[in-house]
């Protein structure tokens, strides 16, 4: 897929699972919520990769370990192995190792995930500023993390220790609701040293080359619920997307898409991986797919017919990403998408 401006969702004529080799899948949002399977991921899960395709689960939470991921997911039906598990901590390990010699401390404010990704890379995790270390990794630490911690980053930065980031992600979800992620925790330490990290996870390049590195994957297909990290990941990775709806994603912020965040398919939920998708196609002023066409007024977005409610969303983000051109569309969607229920 190219970088340029996308004007409507693509159609597929073949599933998906058989259009790609590879699904990079999101965790949080995608396949489970609150520690729990979404609905239709295990069963959509089992069945793409019974057809062939390689599935692998990308996450930029760097709290917990390949090891541990796999083992919850599992215990939630869905086989897999930590070698079928990509994280920002093993992207960000790989970031620092290309910068400083082999066997490097390097002074660590968050969790095991990030320990493991170090030594694995041949580094030597440290605790304070005091142990000299050559690099400072900042990931996500969990709710448990002490304050202290990022005192201790801000001693060795102000030293003039580079310093890394796993993923700048501002919020995490949570059984309880959205809480403070590790971006929230990078802002802190950044106020203090006036410093800024190199930061590895998605949406950013180092993150997609280590999905890449980790797999193998020849034609890989993005799945995800974020605009801001899986989407625009996978425009800067320059391959095609797939956006479920049963994470933090809506209807009103699909259709506001800069084109950066465009997805390549829109689709209710992990089903989408197991079937072709409509193609959006040109019709007098406006845009059809399946029973809807969908037109881009001076200022609202107008929806006329009747169907599956997805075909009119579709057909409503042609008619938003053309009349936005290279922005983000303004017009009034309310009424277009109260008539889908969305």
């Amino acid at each position: 897929m190219s970088q340029s401006v996308r004007t409507r969702p693509e159609g597929s004529g073949r599933a998906l699972s058989e259009a790609y080799d590879t699904a990079l899948l999101d965790l949080d949002g995608v396949v489970y919520a609150g520690g729990n399977a979404i609905v239709h991921a295990v069963e959509s899960l089992a069945t793409a990769r019974a057809g062939g395709m390689h599935l692998a689960y990308v996450t930029n939470n760097a709290l917990r370990t390949p090891d541990t991921v796999a083992e919850h997911l599992t215990e939630l039906g869905i086989p897999t192995g930590a070698d079928d598990v990509i994280t920002s901590a093993q992207a960000v390990a790989r970031l620092i190792s290309e910068q400083v010699p082999a066997g490097s401390r390097v002074l660590v404010i968050g969790g095991e995930g990030l320990r493991v990704a170090l030594r694995e890379r041949g580094l030597v995790p440290v605790e304070s500023a005091e142990d000299d270390p050559a690099a400072v990794v900042q990931g996500y630490g969990g709710p448990d993390l002490a304050w202290g911690r990022f005192a201790e980053a801000s001693y060795a930065i102000a030293r003039g220790v580079p310093w890394f980031a796993s993923n700048t992600d501002l919020t995490i979800p949570s059984a309880r609701g959205i809480a403070p992620g590790n971006g929230a925790a990078v802002e802190v330490v950044r106020i203090a040293t006036g410093a800024e990290p190199q930061v590895a996870g998605k949406p950013l390049p180092p993150m997609h080359r280590e999905t890449i590195l980790r797999t193998g994957a020849e034609r890989p297909l993005v799945v995800g619920d974020r605009l801001d990290t899986d989407i625009e990941g996978a425009f800067n990775g320059e391959v095609d997307s797939l956006l479920v709806l049963t994470g933090v994603t809506d209807g009103a912020q699909l259709l506001a898409a800069p084109p950066q965040h465009r997805p390549t398919y829109v689709d209710a939920d992990l089903r989408g991986l197991l079937t072709g998708q409509p193609e959006v196609a040109e019709e007098g002023d406006g845009f059809r797919c399946g029973g809807w066409i969908a037109t881009a007024g001076a200022e609202r977005l107008e929806l006329d017919g009747d169907g599956e409610a997805l075909d009119g969303l579709r057909a409503l983000c042609a008619a938003a990403w053309t009349a936005a051109g290279e922005g983000s569309c303004a017009l009034d969607a309310g009424k277009a998408l109260a008539r889908l229920g969305l």
